[in-house]
């Protein structure tokens, strides 16, 4: 758990506004030896856009079509994967989260993976602009011996575009339960100006992106050599990262000074890791 700021959040008393609702719901299940899609719902700005594949897991593109997220707005996410079944599922792009004028968006995405499913959970990045405030949740109910690989990553601000975040609230929280027994939980919340909480040497050295990789499988352990071995080779040394692993849990945390390191690092390792190409939205 990392908690950086003060206790003040973002007030909430402003007037009514028009938001973005956005609601999509996707299943997955093992038939005739293959995976295919068998439920489907969209509403609102969130869709879902199912690319063909070859030789690959079923996948599938979130999008978010107001083209980012402000203040008030919320999107909701539900997937599940039937027994035995494997898919992927991306975003089309970065998602982007824009100045608020008092209250935070919400997101919240709801996972459930089957006995022997593999989900493979890797959306593109969230970029926080100035005086932004995003809520994020991730909760999963994961079955038998399924596997959960789970991805998240934040950047803040862009520093290509020379930005400068001087106030952001981020809080993001994490809850993965397995047979219904909590086994995982992280909470991070970021409040106030990052160049003030990410200064120390302890908490980020002045980096400006991060990420998460989640590896929930029964096997985790025995997958913690491996992950380090693909960690050293990183084509940018700028990028740092560890990797533990504990009771069916394998974590890796990514720092970056900027997102086109943490990009291309991110990339490096997951198609090392993985054994396969990331889907082709992440090759645009």
């Amino acid at each position: 758990m990392y908690d950086a700021g003060s206790a003040s959040e973002i007030v909430t008393s402003m007037p009514a506004m028009q938001r973005v609702r956005g609601a999509a719901r996707i299943g997955f299940s093992h038939v005739s030896g293959k995976t295919r899609l068998q439920d489907l719902y969209q509403s609102g700005s969130a869709k879902v856009r199912l690319p063909k594949t070859y030789g690959e897991p079923a996948t599938a593109v979130l999008i978010n079509t107001a083209g980012g997220l402000t203040g008030g707005d919320r999107l909701d996410y539900e997937v599940t994967i039937g027994a035995e079944a494997h898919a992927i599922v991306t975003t089309q792009a970065a998602e982007r989260a824009y100045r608020s004028l008092g209250t935070c968006a919400e997101v919240s995405n709801r996972l459930a993976v089957d006995t022997g499913a593999i989900l493979e959970w890797l959306p593109q990045e969230t970029i926080l602009f100035d005086n932004s405030g995003v809520s994020r949740k991730i909760a999963a109910n994961l079955s038998g011996n399924a596997r959960l690989l789970a991805l998240e990553s934040v950047v803040l601000g862009r520093a290509a575009m020379g930005e400068r975040l001087n106030k952001v609230f981020f809080k993001d929280c994490w809850r993965i339960r397995r047979d219904g027994q909590l086994v995982f939980a992280d909470d991070v919340r970021l409040s106030g100006n990052p160049e003030d909480f990410f200064k120390g040497s302890a908490t980020g050295d002045g980096g400006q992106a991060m990420a998460t990789l989640l590896d929930c499988c029964p096997d985790a352990e025995d997958r913690l050599a491996k992950a380090r071995a693909f960690l050293e080779p990183l084509p940018h040394p700028a990028a740092q990262c560890a990797a533990s692993a504990w009771n069916g849990h394998l974590v890796i945390r990514f720092l970056a000074a900027d997102s086109r390191i943490l990009r291309l690092s991110l990339m490096a390792f997951l198609e090392h890791y993985r054994s396969a190409r990331l889907p082709r939205v992440w090759h645009c």
